[in-house]
């Protein structure tokens, strides 16, 4: 199971991070977040993939940031179509497209997309575009009808690590943000270790 730890705000913060490498990062180019992303992006490991977080954003920013930052991954929070995720074919980045989910989360909603994202993350729905810092009933997930690995979020904490490997399911990665950090964006390298730890045992 992979590690992304998103909502990275801090250069130097970054660079601590960086040092544990996790499989992914995740920078939030969302103005309205706590954790929005406009600084200097220092140089990562190859084995950290860069994934751009974007809500509802124009085609044309998201490549200009593919660009500018190399990334390898876009991450997809608002309500964009299958036809829009498809416009990233061409650019060699890979496509995670996100669903908030509560109890009236309908599987079918992911059909549409599944030809053309590389991943999909569940995360909880809730007041913010992700970061609300709790979790969704994941026994929801046993209706997933998908082969595709996913993505988990949502309030996910050291102590959750346990109950999701007995869940069985094909996750690809968990991904944390909010229970790691000291402030927004600003991440605590001792617990991560923690959970690499965690993750491993």
């Amino acid at each position: 199971m992979k590690l992304k730890i998103c909502g990275m705000k801090y250069e130097e913060n970054i660079k601590d991070v960086a040092q544990l490498h996790p499989d992914y990062m995740g920078f939030i180019f969302y103005e309205k977040s706590p954790r929005y992303f406009d600084g200097n992006l220092p140089i990562l490991s190859k084995s950290t993939q860069k994934v751009g977080v974007f809500v509802n954003a124009f085609l044309d920013d998201i490549l200009d940031k593919i660009r500018r930052y190399n990334l390898q991954f876009v991450q997809l929070h608002g309500n964009e179509t299958p036809s829009f995720c498809k416009a990233f074919k061409k650019t060699g980045a890979k496509v995670i497209k996100v669903f908030s989910v509560n109890e009236n989360f309908n599987f079918d909603t992911i059909e549409p997309y599944e030809s053309v994202c590389d991943y999909f993350l569940f995360d909880t729905k809730g007041k913010y575009h992700g970061g609300n810092g709790v979790s969704f009933d994941w026994n929801l997930l046993k209706n997933y009808p998908s082969k595709k690995p996913f993505f988990l979020s949502g309030g996910i904490g050291v102590e959750e690590i346990e109950k999701i490997k007995k869940m069985n399911l094909p996750i690809h990665a968990i991904d944390v943000n909010s229970k790691f950090e000291i402030e927004p964006g600003l991440k605590n390298t001792q617990l991560i270790k923690e959970l690499q730890n965690e993750i491993s045992s």
